[in-house]
């Protein structure tokens, strides 16, 4: 579980977030959703560690991340799981190197144990082993999805943060990618915060949903919710299209 208390931060003096608190649970899809500019990847980048906030906690199942020091840091580093947006592979390394990667720079395995955890975590993702030894370019958007996947959890994370991560991918493709995090995350019990503006992914994983609205907490809830919700930014923002806005309408007379 992680925990931000009161947190805000500022840059050159104007305040990108403002008092937010909120609770990410573990063995949870947490998904961070906003406009642009609203503050939500200044969020993430602050619970990560990348930005230093002005003021409030940031606890890791009790550990404060802003008490910490550097050694501490460096060992929750081996703890936490990074999903970039656009996957960030090595375009010059295999598929299985790229897994291997985290392995050989932070855990004391021989390289026939880094071997055979990289491919459980390529198995793991529904990667065949004739991919293993191909490179990132030779491999679909979706696989290489996949192959990011496995390297975020090669070291076995308690926390896994995903930037945007059907960035790029078709419809059916992202929605794989949304189950094969959701799965991930309830089979090793990881506390999983997704940064995301994709409609169709808050709607299909969204257990635990921060929204945040010129830089505060605009509202909470989850993809059961939503639709009952009044709350005037979360309808701005979930329901700006013309098809979302029939969506909402046709679901409430559902209900009633």
């Amino acid at each position: 579980m992680i925990e931000v208390q009161n947190i805000s931060k500022s840059f050159d003096g104007k305040l990108v977030l403002d008092d937010i608190s909120a609770t990410f649970h573990s063995g949870k899809i947490n998904q961070i959703i906003g406009q642009s500019g609203s503050g939500k990847t200044v969020l993430m980048k602050s619970i990560i560690g990348l930005f230093r906030v002005d003021s409030g906690k940031i606890l890791y199942d009790g550990r404060n991340l802003r008490e910490m020091r550097m050694k501490e840091i460096k060992e929750l580093r081996k703890e936490v799981g990074m999903l970039f947006q656009g996957s960030a592979l090595f375009d010059s390394q295999t598929v299985l190197a790229n897994v291997m990667f985290p392995l050989k720079m932070f855990s004391p395995m021989s390289v026939a144990e880094m071997t055979e955890r990289a491919e459980f975590c390529l198995t793991r993702v529904d990667l065949k082993p004739q991919a293993f030894n191909l490179f990132p370019s030779e491999i679909s958007g979706g696989m290489q999805k996949r192959v990011a996947i496995a390297r975020a959890i090669s070291l076995n994370p308690r926390y896994l943060f995903c930037d945007e991560p059907n960035s790029g991918l078709d419809p059916v493709t992202s929605i794989l990618i949304d189950r094969l995090i959701e799965e991930i995350t309830q089979e090793f019990d990881i506390t999983t915060i997704v940064n995301t503006h994709d409609m169709n992914s808050i709607m299909e994983i969204g257990a635990n949903i921060i929204l945040i609205n010129k830089g505060k907490k605009a509202w909470e809830g989850s993809k059961d919710t939503i639709f009952s919700s009044d709350n005037e930014a979360l309808n701005d923002f979930v329901f700006a299209s013309e098809l979302f806005k029939n969506v909402k309408k046709t679901q409430l007379k559902n209900n009633s």
